[in-house]
């Protein structure tokens, strides 16, 4: 990770970051499998409200005093309750789990461990902060979607050896706007789970 220092935002400083970090998500879900086609307002909006969250967490990636990648989590009982609904439904008990946010990262930055660290840290986090159990969300794309890159390697594995599980038959629709078309439409989303030891 030349060049890159990972910690723990201050909350006082996230006002600092607050534009930077909703341009990363703009650039970052601009890429397959999100195809977002971002908007700064909406950006802001929804920045504004993950961060208000008690025990809200941004975990940076700043090169110098650059913002290059951020990773963000927060109990899940003080998220956008769209995202814990799924889970209540299932009867699970949403004030036992943290839920991770978007982890991004620019594109010359990745492949020298930002992602681990992000994952570690979200982790220390919800353990300081005496949870349980770690969770995520992730869009499902088909694997004949003509818009997939040759070659692309969904993160499964990845997730996988961070030790965490998708919690079968447990999906979820959420709508954006992809690149290219004039309205949103609903895209599936599949939920990954830890166990934190």
């Amino acid at each position: 990770m030349a060049g890159l220092e990972i910690v723990q935002v201050p909350q006082e400083r996230y006002g600092a970051i607050f534009d930077d970090l909703a341009r990363l998500r703009i650039t970052v879900f601009r890429d397959y499998p999100y195809l977002y086609d971002g908007d700064l307002d909406y950006e802001r909006g929804y920045l504004d409200r993950f961060l208000a969250a008690p025990g809200a967490v941004v975990i940076g990636a700043f090169d110098g005093s650059r913002l290059a990648g951020a990773a963000t989590a927060s109990p899940l009982g003080e998220h956008h309750d769209e995202f814990a609904a799924p889970f209540r439904e299932r009867g699970m008990e949403v004030a036992r789990l943290f839920y991770f946010g978007e982890s991004v990262l620019e594109a010359s930055y990745r492949g020298q461990g930002a992602g681990v660290r992000f994952f570690e840290e979200r982790e220390q986090a919800a353990r300081q902060a005496g949870f349980g159990e770690t969770v995520f969300s992730a869009v499902v794309r088909p694997k004949d979607h003509s818009a997939r890159p040759k070659g692309y390697q969904p993160l499964d594995n990845f997730w996988r050896n961070r030790g965490y599980e998708r919690i079968k038959g447990m999906t979820t629709q959420f709508a954006w706007k992809d690149i290219g078309s004039t309205e949103e439409t609903e895209k599936p989303m599949e939920y990954w789970h830890k166990y934190l030891i």
